[in-house]
C-alpha cells in the first residue's frame, strides 16, 4: 500500500486547533490518514512531499449542493433526458473537486447510481451523500409543475433531472421515505416552507402537516438517519424542530428564540447565502421564471442577520451553497459572504468539523486526524486572514488530494 510523507506545512484543521499551527507531519496510507503528528514523523518507504509552508487543511464538504440541477429552471431540468443529465452533474461535480471540495451532500435529486460512478472511480467527483429525491407535497417546493400542469406526478419520481417527488397523506410520505432509503438514501429530505424556485407556493407557505413529518422522522429513525427540511420562516423552523427534524436547510428568518430552541434539541444549520446572492442578478437570464425572481430578495435581506442570530445562539452552522445551472461556479463564495459576519475560524468549521458531523460521518472526513479519509488541500497563503483564498475556482490550491489520490497537484 502506497506511503505519502508530507513535511513542511502549517496546519488548519479545527478539529485540532482553531488558529495555524506548525512543526506537523502527516502520513498518508492507501486512501486513510496513517499518522498526524506534530514530531517527526518515520516512514522510510514514504514519499516525501514539501509542502514548501503552505496551509495544509483537511477536503472541503459542501452540505447543501444540488449536483443534478443543470439548470437554474429546476422544472425544465426535470424534462432532460437522465443520460444528458448525468452526463451534466458529472461535470458539474468535477468542478466541486477542482475547487477543493471533497465531499458534497446533495439535498435533493442525485440517486444511488451517482454515487457508485464516484466511489468506482468512473467520474472524477466529491464523495456523495444523498436523500435521493426530496419530498414534497403537492404544489410545494418540490411540486415544479405550473399552475395548469396536470401531469402525472409520478413524471417527476422518475426523472434523474427532478429534484424532488410528490408524495400527500402520512401513508404516502411514509412509503416514499421508505423507497428513497430501500434505493440508496442516506437521509430524508423534506420540503417543509415555501420556496424560491418553485411557481406555487410563496415564501410563507408551511409545506407538510405535522403528522406528515413526524411520520417522515419515524420511518428515518426506524432506518438511522434523520430528516433534513427546507425551511425560511421562523414558524416552519419552530415547527420542524419540535417534530424532530435535525437539519434544518436556509433558515434566514429565523428569530433569535427558536435559533436558541434549535440549539438546545441539538440541531444543525445550514445557510445557504451565495445562492440568493446570484439568483436575483443571473437569474432571470439563465430561464428563472419571473415569480420566481420576484421572491429572491424576502429571503436574501434577511440572511446575513440569520448568521449573527445563529451565531449567537450557539446553533451549530455547517456550509452550504445550494446553486443551480452555471451559478455553481460561485460555490466558494459562500466563505467569503459568511466571513462578513463571522469569524473565518468559524465559517472553516463550517465546511469541516461541522460538515462532518452534519453527515454524521465524523473522524472520516473534515479533518486530518488518524483514521480520516485522505482527503486534503495545500492553499497558498492563510485562509483565516483572507476567506478568499479558499474561491477563484481552487487557483490558490497548490494541491487537491481525495481519498489519497492525487486530484491536482503543482507542487514542484
Amino acid at each position: 500500500m502506497s506511503l505519502t510523507l508530507f513535511r513542511n506545512f502549517r496546519l488548519l484543521d479545527p478539529a485540532v486547533a482553531d488558529e495555524l499551527v506548525e512543526g506537523y507531519e502527516l502520513l498518508i496510507e492507501g486512501d486513510k490518514v496513517k499518522e498526524l503528528s506534530d514530531k517527526p514523523i518515520k516512514a522510510s518507504k514514504a514519499t516525501v512531499v514539501n509542502c514548501g509552508k503552505r496551509t495544509m487543511m483537511p477536503g472541503l464538504v459542501d452540505c447543501h449542493v444540488h449536483v443534478i440541477a443543470t439548470m437554474v429552471n429546476i422544472g425544465q431540468n426535470a424534462l432532460v433526458p437522465d443520460a444528458l443529465i448525468a452526463y451534466r452533474a458529472a461535470r458539474i461535480m468535477k468542478g466541486m473537486l477542482d475547487r477543493g471540495f471533497t465531499t458534497v451532500r446533495d439535498l435533493g435529486g442525485a440517486t444511488y447510481p451517482l454515487v457508485e460512478a464516484q466511489e468506482q472511480g468512473l467520474i472524477e467527483a466529491p464523495r456523495l451523500i444523498i436523500p435521493g429525491k426530496a419530498l414534497s407535497q403537492t404544489g410545494g417546493h418540490g411540486d415544479s409543475r405550473s399552475r395548469y400542469d396536470r401531469r402525472d406526478p409520478e413524471t417527476w419520481t422518475r426523472s434523474l433531472g427532478s429534484l424532488g417527488r410528490l408524495a400527500d397523506g402520512v401513508d404516502a410520505v411514509r412509503q416514499a421515505c421508505r423507497e428513497e432509503i430501500k434505493q440508496g438514501a442516506h437521509f430524508i429530505k423534506i420540503m417543509a416552507n415555501g420556496g424560491v424556485a418553485s411557481p406555487n407556493d410563496p415564501i410563507h407557505f408551511l409545506g407538510y402537516s405535522r403528522e406528515e413529518i413526524l411520520a417522515a422522522v419515524e420511518e428515518a429513525s426506524n432506518a438511522g438517519t434523520y430528516v433534513a427540511a427546507h425551511l425560511y420562516t421562523d414558524e416552519a423552523i419552530r415547527r420542524a424542530v419540535e417534530c424532530g427534524v435535525h437539519s434544518l436547510e436556509h433558515c434566514n428568518l429565523i428569530q433569535p428564540k427558536t435559533a436558541k430552541f434549535a440549539a438546545e434539541k441539538g440541531a444543525i444549520a445550514c445557510p445557504t447565502l451565495v445562492t440568493y446572492e446570484y439568483l436575483g442578478v443571473e437569474g432571470p437570464s439563465l430561464g428563472l421564471d419571473p415569480i420566481s425572481v420576484a421572491k429572491v430578495d424576502t429571503v436574501r435581506l434577511a440572511g446575513m442577520k440569520s448568521l449573527e442570530i445563529m451565531h449567537k445562539a450557539k446553533l451549530t452552522m455547517a456550509y452550504g451553497s445550494d446553486l443551480l445551472g452555471e451559478m455553481h461556479r460561485h460555490q466558494s463564495e459562500e466563505f467569503v459572504i459568511r466571513g462578513r459576519v463571522l469569524p473565518a475560524i468559524e465559517v472553516i468549521r463550517s465546511a469541516t468539523m461541522h460538515a462532518a458531523t452534519l453527515c454524521k460521518r465524523e473522524g472520516k472526513i473534515g479533518t486530518l486526524k488518524a483514521g480520516a479519509y485522505a482527503d486534503a488541500i495545500l492553499v497558498d497563503g492563510n485562509p483565516l486572514k483572507d476567506l478568499s483564498l479558499l474561491t477563484n475556482q481552487g487557483a490558490h490550491m497548490a494541491l487537491i488530494m481525495q481519498g489519497g489520490r492525487m486530484h491536482k497537484n503543482q507542487l514542484s
